[in-house]
């Protein structure tokens, strides 16, 4: 009788974890290290994709990388017209031809200034730090304002700014520096707070992010300046910030369940936190798109890469930092299995 006790307690029991397995919280079980060649094989495309980019297209580097002169103008708002972007440009133009080329946008009037007054800000590649090339830049701009386009406009140049190539070459040296300093340093700490193998799978789920999110700014030749280096580093941490939870569960998972197979575990560890992940990233994912769809010109950039970012990073902590982790640690069973 206690044989049969023991029978049908081992098949109850074995009832209760397939359950388990089929559903969690309420919601079905997924297989995701299943599907990881695929995610793989996937994340692997765009990386290529974005490389080629990288040196087919490059990028289209701001003023603070490149260096140029940036020129800021203010002009009365005409009753019956509005001074469009493309009649600036084609104003500029007759400046210099490379001109057409030129980054304009409408700014906001200022905080307590007119409201009656439309402020442009114009950026071109010309290094212009000789005083005598500034004053004819400046004119030559009031110039074509009233020339071109209309001459009530009372345009007057409110602001100038140059960034000389020395400057430019110094902000993209610290661009990288910081970069690899904060992988090395987040690399360091996992390797403390975990194991090695740990910090290779979530560093290489973090350059996955950032060439990817990098690849889409090449593919569109969308503007790279110091703002998109700053959302860059903040993915970073965000995307570290979702793998560690996943990881940590894994851990705990480890020594609960030892002598399980690891694919069974990491499976069953990123089905326990994804509700929390989901929520965490879709809360993220609203508030950085709403920041896309009203930021102004200047912080749009800024916030496209925050919106591709979460995105990309939450894929990462599911489907690339595990399944490296995932491939390393069955590598290590059969390793210590030979010896």
């Amino acid at each position: 009788m206690k044989k049969d006790d023991r029978d049908k307690k081992k098949e109850n029991n074995k009832k209760i974890e397939k359950t388990e397995r089929r559903t969690i919280n309420g919601r079905p079980f997924i297989d995701f290290v299943g599907h990881r060649k695929f995610f793989i094989s996937l994340s692997l495309t765009l990386i290529a994709i974005s490389i080629i980019f990288f040196f087919v297209r490059g990028f289209n580097l701001g003023i603070d990388f490149k260096g140029g002169t940036e020129v800021i103008v203010q002009t009365d708002r005409l009753p019956n017209k509005v001074v469009s972007i493309a009649e600036i440009r084609n104003a500029i133009t007759s400046i210099k031809s490379e001109y057409k080329h030129a980054k304009i946008t409408e700014l906001k009037p200022l905080a307590g200034g007119k409201s009656n007054v439309q402020r442009f800000s114009i950026i071109v590649r010309d290094v212009l730090s000789n005083v005598d090339q500034k004053n004819i830049f400046e004119k030559n701009i009031i110039n074509v304002f009233k020339s071109k386009i209309s001459p009530k406009l009372n345009p007057t140049i409110e602001g100038f700014n140059i960034v000389g190539g020395f400057a430019a070459a110094e902000l993209k040296k610290s661009a990288f520096w910081a970069a690899l300093i904060g992988t090395i340093l987040l690399l360091i700490y996992i390797t403390v707070r975990f194991e090695f193998i740990f910090g290779v799978g979530a560093i290489l789920a973090l350059i996955h992010d950032a060439l990817i999110t990098l690849g889409i700014f090449s593919i569109f030749y969308i503007e790279v300046n110091s703002p998109i280096i700053a959302a860059i580093l903040t993915l970073m941490g965000y995307s570290l910030n979702d793998t560690i939870v996943v990881f940590v569960r894994i851990r705990e998972n480890m020594h609960r369940m030892r002598g399980k197979p690891y694919g069974e575990i990491i499976n069953l560890s990123i089905n326990q936190v994804l509700s929390r992940t989901i929520n965490t990233s879709f809360t993220t994912f609203l508030t950085v798109f709403v920041l896309l769809l009203f930021a102004g010109s200047v912080l749009k950039p800024f916030a496209l890469a925050l919106t591709i970012g979460v995105v990309v990073g939450t894929y990462s902590s599911i489907y690339i930092a595990s399944p490296i982790l995932l491939g390393w640690l069955e590598r290590a069973r059969v390793r210590h299995v030979r010896r």
